[in-house]
């Protein structure tokens, strides 16, 4: 009797026709884990390109104005331009802040005016601020004396859920020198 479950063993551990079907079933999960990861990270990098490029169009269309921005219409239209640029992600929890920073020739940044849009919270004006210091634009703002700066700041959801778990909080923030006029007023 105990020839026959040997027997049945030996005859199993010949066999070839099944290596196959069990070697791909082993793999199976490691595959799909690698294709929803690159599926996530691809997806995580695109979310953090547009969050940049709406951060640094902010701030260059702000930059552009003359004189003055009308805060009620054309800093309105150009939060609302971002919408366009994040599709086809939402954008309902998409912060946005534009602050004109002034700078002194000793170095000394003050908010002028600040907007926020969407949850952004706005700095108050006259408050100091510390520009990065190896940041090249400090330099520039010494001499020009005003700075437009735009933060945005996005809480990226992974689409599955399954190798990144967690929201990623993604935020950029741009700075560019008025292009006309040395300082640019908010105008209701």
């Amino acid at each position: 009797m105990r020839e026959r479950p040997k027997r049945l063993f030996v005859r199993l551990a010949r066999e070839e026709r099944g290596v196959a079907a069990v070697e791909f079933a082993l793999i199976l999960p490691l595959l799909i884990l690698l294709y929803f990861g690159t599926v996530e990270a691809a997806s995580l990098f695109t979310v953090d390109r547009r969050v940049a490029t709406v951060a640094s169009t902010m701030a260059d269309l702000v930059s552009r104005e003359k004189k003055s921005i009308s805060q009620g219409s054309t800093l309105a239209n150009y939060f609302q331009a971002a919408n366009g640029i994040m599709q086809p992600y939402p954008t309902t929890s998409l912060k946005q802040v534009v602050t004109l920073l002034k700078i002194t020739s000793a170095g000394v940044t003050t908010v002028v005016w600040s907007v926020g849009y969407n949850g952004g919270v706005a700095r108050t004006a006259t408050a100091s601020y510390n520009l990065p210091a190896s940041s090249q634009i400090n330099q520039l703002a010494r001499t020009n004396g005003y700075l437009v700066m735009s933060e945005i700041s996005y809480p990226y959801k992974p689409l599955f859920g399954m190798v990144i778990s967690n929201t990623v909080n993604l935020s950029r923030t741009e700075y560019f020198l008025p292009r006309y006029e040395d300082k640019i007023d908010l105008v209701s």
